[in-house]
């Protein structure tokens, strides 16, 4: 079907709240690049939002999944396990940087990590309340949405949100939250609205992701880590967006040497495949009684496949080191970028976790959200895959795969330079 055809259906099908603004439906991709139903080209600097680390379709991933629907499809692992579960949870509990000896549960989204988290948190402690950050963005189920700390588009719609959820300032210098600001304000909100003594947990991505892509510093994650001791509260680090390679380390909490209690992760542990993870101490994730975890669908036998092949392409193509160097051409040419363009201000990467802030103003580093969405709405025009990001809407935000090819890479970015160009 083309692509007129298709959206004929989902305007008259999906719902308004699901339904993409897009209206070019993929239809076939190959690592960086996607071409839809009319056969356009695209190159994906998305990555399906984080999702596609080591590329669309990669062979290996590909194959992994091809023999495992050969052999077996599903059967929900609390009724009848099998091999691939327990190797994702072995491979995991040796590479996530918890405290002591891990434990691992799968589940199918970042969100339902989330959520599990918490409740794993809750039957560790005996503790009810959870502290989150400005800017965070855990999930879209109804407890994550509280989580969240953009109210817009995530809770505005729905009502009431789940109770027991604090907030406390993220450390963005740039936007005015210096560090010390931003633990003096936890300390506060500990003591005027979270009491320690009911508090599980404390929750925060590493790297702010729909927030903006501003990382954590050490020494913050240093002092989250010393409060929470101090408490007998969870530090629970959400890797979701930032984890499997993007930072550089397979998970962004490896750059600070801080080992939280408990990790979730998702996105491109199976390179497209829905599957999520919760890994922690195992005496916390030990805490809750038989069967309090799990669901019909959680780590599914093709999707531990793919994951399992994804941990393989990570030793055999060295994927770590591909995102330090992808972190690098982007911080080069941003550099020339924010020399070129009076719009563009606080470049920004951890490995191939990459940003830029769009403003109309440097000096007063005034947001403007509006260049942003033209930029990437020109972007989409022209062939490239775009997003914005940040609590202010005019971060520039990159996610394509750690594997694209330096000419299909030069080729985007000199897409996004001539937008701008034509923009302003």
């Amino acid at each position: 079907m083309s692509n007129a055809e298709l959206n004929e259906l989902k305007q008259k099908y999906v719902a308004a709240g699901a339904a993409s603004p897009a209206t070019a439906f993929a239809d076939r991709a190959e690592n960086a690049e996607i071409w839809d139903a009319d056969g356009n080209r695209f190159i994906d600097f998305a990555g399906g939002i984080g999702v596609l680390n080591v590329g669309h379709r990669h062979p290996k991933v590909v194959a992994a999944v091809k023999a495992q629907l050969d052999k077996l499809m599903h059967t929900c692992q609390t009724v009848m396990p099998y091999e691939g579960y327990v190797k994702v949870a072995e491979k995991l509990s040796h590479l996530v940087p918890v405290r002591g000896h891990a434990k691992v549960m799968l589940a199918n989204s970042g969100a339902e990590a989330l959520e599990n988290a918490v409740k794993i948190a809750r039957a560790a402690t005996g503790r009810s309340n959870v502290i989150c950050f400005d800017g965070g963005y855990h999930g879209r189920t109804f407890y994550t949405m509280a989580m969240n700390g953009k109210v817009a588009p995530y809770q505005s719609d729905f009502g009431p949100m789940p109770g027991t959820v604090f907030r406390a300032p993220y450390p963005v210098p740039y936007h005015g939250v210096s560090e010390d600001e931003a633990i003096r304000g936890l300390k506060m909100t500990l003591k005027t609205d979270a009491n320690p003594k009911d508090t599980a947990a404390i929750v925060l991505e590493p790297v702010l992701g729909e927030g903006g892509f501003y990382p954590a510093s050490k020494s913050f994650l240093e002092k989250i880590r010393e409060i929470c001791d101090e408490h007998g509260m969870l530090m629970i680090i959400d890797e979701v967006q930032s984890g499997f390679g993007r930072t550089g380390k397979m998970f962004a909490i490896e750059h600070s040497g801080v080992e939280p209690d408990i990790m979730t992760m998702a996105k491109s542990m199976a390179d497209g495949m829905p599957i999520s993870a919760v890994v922690g101490t195992d005496k916390v994730m030990d805490a809750s009684g038989p069967n309090s975890l799990g669901g019909t669908y959680t780590g599914s036998p093709t999707a531990c496949a793919a994951a399992l092949a994804v941990m393989e392409v990570f030793a055999e193509e060295n994927i770590l080191e591909k995102s330090r160097a992808l972190g690098e051409k982007l911080a080069a040419r941003f550099g020339e970028w924010q020399t070129k363009f009076d719009c563009i201000d606080n470049v920004r990467n951890m490995g191939a976790m990459a940003a830029f802030e769009l403003v109309s103003n440097k000096t007063d580093r005034t947001p403007n959200p509006e260049l942003a969405a033209a930029l990437c709405k020109k972007a989409r025009e022209e062939g490239l895959i775009l997003l914005s990001c940040g609590m202010y809407g005019n971060t520039i935000r990159f996610l394509m795969p750690v594997t694209i090819e330096d000419s299909v890479l030069n080729e985007g970015l000199d897409i996004i330079e001539s937008c701008l160009e034509s923009l302003i």
